[in-house]
């Protein structure tokens, strides 16, 4: 299976966190890429969406990941099946915002979730990339 990696981040966090599944991927036999400066037509038609995310502000998306957002929604994803891992700091109302608001998207687009999605609180998991791939090693893709 291959799986195409976005990424939206502000300060890096989620870049760690998105080598770390693609590590965990190979691992388990799978093949994927890494978007840093996620593009729809980057996308692997076949692929699984790997999102992750951090928040920014009041609950935006990265710089990097806006317009990424945008375009994604204007797609039929009734084909494609995601996963979705936020990072956020659960001492603002808005945590975790960008992945919820992500997950929205995909879904009225018609896309699948493959799993339920992860939410890391970086206040509770200070190195947010164990935690993603302790999950993902534990899941059955």
């Amino acid at each position: 299976m291959h799986f195409d990696i976005v990424v939206g981040s502000v300060l890096g966090a989620s870049e760690y966190v998105a080598e770390a599944l693609e590590s965990v991927l190979s691992e388990k036999g799978h093949q994927s890429t890494v978007h840093f400066q996620p593009t729809i037509d980057a996308l692997t038609a076949q692929s699984v969406l790997l999102v992750c995310t951090s928040t920014h502000g009041a609950g935006d998306y990265p710089e990097n990941f806006e317009t990424f957002a945008v375009e994604i929604a204007k797609q039929n994803l009734s084909e494609k099946h995601c996963i979705i891992v936020g990072l956020g700091d659960s001492s603002y109302d808005t945590y975790c915002g960008a992945a919820i608001n992500i997950e929205k998207v995909l879904l009225d687009a018609g896309a699948k979730l493959m799993l339920k999605p992860l939410h890391i609180d970086v206040l509770h998991h200070p190195i947010p990339e164990e935690t993603a791939a302790q999950w993902l090693a534990s899941q059955d893709i």
